[in-house]
């Protein structure tokens, strides 16, 4: 069995992690044990909250390397696998090559969606170009959540190869509006005609969110706005012998919000967002120095 030959492998070699991750991941879970007690000092009373402070006084025992491989690798029980890939996708040590063997196992041979989606996102932040053909197969899984990991994974993987089931997929209107928006998106990154070709079609879709996604893909490959006017980007398009920019605009896109209360009172463990980078695969000498990365940021709010 799969899974049970690659104990061998995996669970030694989380040993030599532990220094990295007391040092990395344990200060986050003390904080939130702190919080947890403050918090319950201060609202014992409501009975309402009672079970989320019970949740964070959790934190006072975080999981260990070794925890988090045996959960990534329970073959009886898929809630575990899902934990223990995520634990081991974001700790520092996460694309060692015995844990990029597991993800690429679990994208291909898994059958629960949660933990295939769980590995989907793993390679996004540590798989290669060589795992583009595998990510883009799952954009024709059944299940929509693996279908918006594999998306956003190709946002951060870069191989024109897939552009075309990029394609396929984003100008599908039987597609889920979720997964298209992703597509839209990783579709930026592809100066070519059958990309933009595909966002012009994405224009005209029943759903803003699609409509707006593929505008700025659109915007970033041309440095044009012609807004959501199919007729007029496709008439410049047809008339501009040299339509794309000369330059990479892309950085694949992360997710940030505004501090709340609790990110202040814990001064000692500041908040920290991953920020927009170039997808693995592009080639970063081609990328233009005034691109933004504020540009590729939801600071998830609604104002």
């Amino acid at each position: 069995m799969k899974v049970e030959s690659m104990r061998n492998h995996i669970l030694p070699a989380v040993k030599c992690n532990v220094k990295l991750w007391l040092e990395n991941i344990l200060p986050r879970y003390i904080s939130l044990g702190i919080i947890s007690l403050v918090s319950w000092a201060v609202l014992a009373s409501c009975e309402s909250m009672s079970s989320d402070f019970a949740n964070l006084s959790n934190s006072f025992s975080p999981p260990t390397p070794a925890q988090a491989a045996q959960w990534a690798l329970d073959p009886y029980d898929a809630e575990n696998q899902r934990r223990g890939t995520v634990l081991l996708a974001n700790a520092p040590w996460g694309g060692s090559p015995a844990y990029l063997s597991m993800y690429r196992l679990y994208v291909e041979d898994n059958a629960d969606p949660l933990v295939k989606a769980s590995a989907l996102d793993a390679l996004a932040r540590h798989g290669e170009v060589s795992d583009a053909p595998l990510v883009a197969k799952q954009l024709q899984n059944k299940n929509i959540q693996v279908k918006v990991a594999a998306a956003k994974a190709l946002q951060r993987i870069h191989d024109p190869q897939v552009a075309a089931i990029l394609c396929s997929r984003g100008t599908d209107e039987n597609e889920d509006a979720s997964v298209r928006i992703e597509v839209a998106i990783a579709l930026g990154q592809y100066a070519a005609d059958d990309s933009f070709q595909a966002l012009c079609a994405m224009i005209d879709q029943r759903e803003l969110a699609v409509n707006l996604a593929a505008n700025d893909s659109l915007r970033l490959l041309t440095d044009h706005d012609f807004a959501l006017d199919r007729r007029l980007w496709l008439s410049w398009y047809r008339a501009d012998k040299k339509p794309f920019r000369k330059e990479l605009q892309y950085l694949y896109p992360t997710y940030q919000r505004e501090k709340g209360f609790w990110d202040y009172i814990t001064f000692w463990a500041p908040l920290t967002f991953e920020k927009p980078g170039v997808p693995v695969g592009m080639d970063e000498s081609k990328l233009a120095p005034s691109t933004a990365p504020e540009d590729f940021q939801n600071l998830g709010n609604t104002k």
